[in-house]
């Protein structure tokens, strides 16, 4: 039991036995006390006012007295207006490092065979191109709140949905065929991925030039060149040809299915290296190719219940009129889905494949409305999820103009920024790791991938996610501030320590008795590392990497600073380096436990 909940148990005992009343827990308002007052804990007294029928100063003052009379947690208190300043005790504080200190996973709860499935889906890849910043902060953002629903002690299944099918997909296919040569990633020396990506663009710009002759020379005829160009976009051979490739493929045609499926293998080979640069994975990964059946499957089913009506032209559509909305297209009149349709049809083989509690997408702002609708649809058709289902909303990530530009001079390639982080870390941290002894080549290089994906992760994932970010290569990797470095920085430094105290011989205490001495710096420390329990439970709540982020951030500074008045190798006394040893090594415990949250490793040394 924590010292706040020993503390709110021991109030409604007060409460009880002072005026005869049996309050609910959310009437114990316990929190932090402000720096200016002194105490550790304050109780509001406003809400007990009506039972006591007295001041609030003599309300706190008969709750402060039955407290210290009645808990050992509480060594004395003083009353503000409606408010209870409460001192807790050196052994209670000494009591809760001690639990913090033989639970490895403090502040985290392991699932068991009656928790919740949440299932995640993120990354959600096209097949005609590699993955770029958006997707960057999309992977991480679903990486680390799987790691944070799992913390909470949900069952977590980590999917991704791939769009492997459609007209953007036989671009590729077209351009490779035409221009192509037999080009392939190992002929080429370049990943799957970019090689796609690289007759993508090739389609494009050939297209281009098409349309404009195209329209060039409709405008001689006499046509408007609004109308010209019009017409040359839906005309120009290329797009005919590979509209003409995705309807064989839709047909199932044996030569465009071979090289739709040698093209997707290379493309998946390249995004599994990014992913493994990442640090992400996936339990499981549903094609588009696959789903979009499903999903017209799905939605012929509710148009024989009457839940979705046809159109003359033959279109199925979903009339959302009386939730707000408009009504919305699910079958085109040719009998094709849409990307509603599959988005359906992936939830249906989601719900076949694994009990779903609840079903969490992580997908940019611009989709707010598909999942508004998506949400609708799915309850109507039966997914106990359906209603409930969460839209992790993101907005847009950015850098500052001129940094990195990519091959295609309009994205940032997820690959680009990863090997100009780990070679900026590797730069910037060559004085830290040559004071280093005995490491070897191998390690230095390992240290700075630690460090310049800490600082790409912890950068992107400290800002709220809903909001549009900017960012900043060059400030993510500082040493100082609220970045990842400065946090990876700080768990180096302890571990340091830990090892010179192994190295004289001094032992680390399985436990503290209970007059050992601390200070109020020390208690602060205990205190914060105590919240990190709330922290992971308010991160898990809200769906919020960055409260994680933050606190992990407010933890080191803290440390830092207590670090820096105090001596724990030269302390005073013996009691005093045990408990501040303790101490050191749960904050970097905690550290290390708060950036896995992230999907962030912290190194031994640096």
């Amino acid at each position: 039991m924590n010292i706040e909940t020993g503390i709110s148990t021991t109030v409604k005992a007060a409460i009880k036995q002072l005026y005869g009343q049996d309050v609910p827990d959310k009437m114990v308002q316990l929190q932090k006390t402000r720096s200016e007052f002194e105490g550790n804990l304050t109780l509001v007294v406003f809400p007990f006012l009506k039972m006591s029928r007295k001041k609030p100063e003599d309300t706190a003052r008969e709750i402060g007295e039955y407290l210290v009379a009645n808990t050992s947690s509480v060594a004395g208190f003083n009353v503000v207006k409606g408010f209870l300043n409460l001192n807790i005790a050196s052994s209670a504080w000494v009591e809760l490092l001690n639990s913090i200190h033989a639970d490895p996973h403090y502040g985290e709860r392991a699932a068991t065979d009656d928790s919740p499935l949440v299932m995640i889906e993120y990354s959600s890849p096209n097949t005609n191109k590699p993955l770029h910043l958006g997707h960057v902060r999309n992977n991480l953002l679903g990486w680390s709140l799987a790691q944070i629903m799992a913390a909470n002690g949900n069952k977590v299944v980590k999917t991704n949905i791939v769009n492997d099918r459609g007209i953007h997909i036989c671009k590729s296919m077209l351009a490779w065929q035409k221009w192509g040569n037999g080009e392939t990633p190992e002929t080429s020396g370049k990943k799957g991925d970019h090689l796609i990506g690289d007759y993508y663009v090739a389609f494009d710009k050939h297209y281009r030039e098409q349309v404009a002759a195209l329209a060039d020379e409709l405008v001689a005829e006499g046509i408007s060149r609004e109308e010209a160009e019009k017409r040359a976009k839906e005309e120009a051979p290329l797009i005919q040809e590979a509209h003409e490739m995705l309807v064989k493929w839709e047909q199932g045609d044996p030569e465009v299915r071979a090289l739709w499926e040698k093209m997707n293998s290379w493309v998946y080979a390249g995004f599994d290296e990014t992913y493994r640069a990442l640090g992400v994975s996936f339990d499981k990964i549903y094609y588009e190719s696959e789903t979009y059946l499903e999903g017209k499957a799905k939605v012929e089913e509710g148009l024989e219940k009457g839940l979705f009506f046809r159109k003359e032209d033959n279109s199925v559509w979903a009339d959302l009129t009386s939730d707000g909305l408009d009504q919305k297209l699910l079958l085109r009149s040719d009998g094709t889905s849409v990307y509603m349709t599959q988005d359906i049809g992936t939830a249906d083989m989601r719900f076949r494949d694994y009990p779903i509690d609840k079903m969490i997408y992580v997908v940019g702002n611009e989709q707010n409305y598909h999942f508004q609708v998506l949400s609708i649809l799915l309850d109507r058709l039966g997914f106990k999820w359906g209603k409930e289902l969460v839209h992790f909303s993101y907005g847009m990530v950015e850098l500052p103009n001129g940094k990195m530009k990519s091959r295609e001079g309009t994205v940032v390639d997820a690959d680009d920024l990863i090997a100009t982080m780990i070679a900026d870390a590797t730069r910037l941290s060559e004085d830290k790791v040559n004071k280093l002894q005995d490491i070897s080549e191998e390690e230095k290089a390992e240290i700075a991938r630690i460090v310049g994906m800490g600082a790409l992760k912890y950068f992107i994932l400290k800002v709220d996610a809903r909001k549009n970010m900017l960012f900043n290569p060059e400030e993510s990797i500082d040493f100082n501030g609220n970045t990842g470095p400065f946090i990876q920085y700080t768990h180096a430094r302890i571990r340091s320590i830990l090892r010179k105290a192994e190295e004289k011989g001094i032992t680390l205490p399985d436990t503290l008795s209970a007059d050992m001495p601390v200070n109020a710096k020390e208690t602060d420390l205990i205190q914060l590392l105590s919240e990190y329990a709330s922290a992971v439970e308010q991160a898990g709540k809200d769906y919020s990497p960055s409260g994680i982020a933050n606190y992990c951030y407010e933890l080191t500074k803290q440390f830092n600073q207590f670090y820096h008045d105090f001596s724990i190798l030269g302390a005073d006394s013996e009691k005093e380096r045990q408990v501040r040893l303790v101490l050191a090594a749960n904050v970097a415990k905690t550290l290390k436990n708060g950036m896995r949250l992230l999907g962030i490793d912290v190194p031994e040394r640096m």
